[in-house]
């Protein structure tokens, strides 16, 4: 974990109420697709946990939804304006068990933790499809930059406005050899009992510090309980035990 500055370069709308903040500073903390960052946001005690999106040596993107005082304060904040992070936050996906065809299923803002992973996988060499869930049309984001990696993308909307009507399980491939995901946990339950490889499941949990001293997001795993902020957000489908 680190504590840093960054700067933020870009900070616009994707949608109505989702977001992609692009920052500078160190990110040397980052080591793997599917970790977090930890945001202070002035006047706002608890900091706001934010999936990485996407990272190199000196830039950091970060995707978010405005849902409450803290998102709507970021979503304000102007180009040259600083943030206090923590930066190298849970334990982010393992590539190794991939194979050579995972697929990627996201709902909502759970895709923008996939982008990364699937920039990865894609230069190992794997053949990646991505599944990305929205109720509708105009909350769609981020298909084109799914498609600009090479991945094979299907878009799922609830009411079917765009893509494929249902839901991200309606749209599984017959052959794949792992899976990723990410999205609400009724999501996750689905892809769970829909799956028939292994796969990996990053959970989305309201947090009180971010690194694994408050046990407030803690869950039930097969070995006892685990912090989703410390040893996860990813969890292994093979661990967990569901409510």
């Amino acid at each position: 974990m680190n504590q840093s500055i960054f700067e933020i370069i870009r900070n616009d709308a994707l949608t109505e109420n989702v977001f992609q903040m692009v920052l500078r500073g160190d990110t040397s903390a980052i080591t793997a697709p599917g970790q977090f960052v930890n945001i202070r946001i002035d006047g706002l005690f608890l900091r706001r946990p934010i999936s990485v999106c996407d990272y190199d040596a000196n830039t950091l993107t970060l995707i978010y939804k405005v849902v409450g005082k803290g998102t709507a304060a970021m979503a304000g904040l102007s180009t040259g304006s600083q943030l206090d992070i923590l930066t190298g936050l849970g334990n982010g996906y393992d590539l190794s068990l991939s194979g050579d065809f995972p697929v990627l299923l996201g709902g909502g803002v759970g895709v923008p933790p996939l982008y990364n992973l699937a920039k990865k996988l894609i230069a190992e060499g794997k053949s990646v499809s991505v599944i990305l869930g929205f109720n509708t049309e105009n909350e769609v984001f981020y298909e084109d930059q799914f498609q600009a990696l090479g991945c094979a993308v299907t878009v799922t909307t609830v009411d079917g406005s765009h893509g494929t009507k249902g839901f991200v399980t309606d749209a599984l491939p017959e052959n794949y050899s792992y899976f990723y995901t990410c999205g609400p946990e009724p999501m996750l339950k689905t892809v769970y009992r829909m799956t028939h490889t292994s796969g990996q499941l990053s959970f989305e949990e309201r947090m009180g510090c971010g690194f694994g001293a408050c046990m407030g997001c803690s869950c039930q795993t097969i070995t006892g309980y685990k912090r989703i902020c410390k040893e996860g957000p990813v969890m292994k489908k093979e661990e967990i035990l569901w409510d």
